[in-house]
């Protein structure tokens, strides 16, 4: 399941919830809620974190297991 996901890219980096909740403009709780599966987490912000975390938001939604992003045009 991308929640999974979700946490795993964050631990890669090393970084706690709040700092992502804080670059998304929400609370820690509010967060933690979409990491675990308790809300769905907005298309816009699954957006924000595939640039966050330079990757696709097709990989966050484990559509591919490819981690590279898509080229910008």
């Amino acid at each position: 399941m991308y929640l999974k996901r979700l946490k795993d890219l964050r631990e890669d980096i090393d970084e706690k919830q709040t700092t992502i909740a804080q670059f998304l403009g929400i609370t820690r709780q509010q967060y933690s809620l979409y990491e675990t599966g308790k809300r769905s987490i907005p298309a816009e912000y699954i957006k924000e974190l595939a640039l966050f975390y330079n990757t696709s938001s097709d990989f966050i939604l484990e559509l591919t297991n490819e981690s590279k992003p898509y080229k910008r045009n």
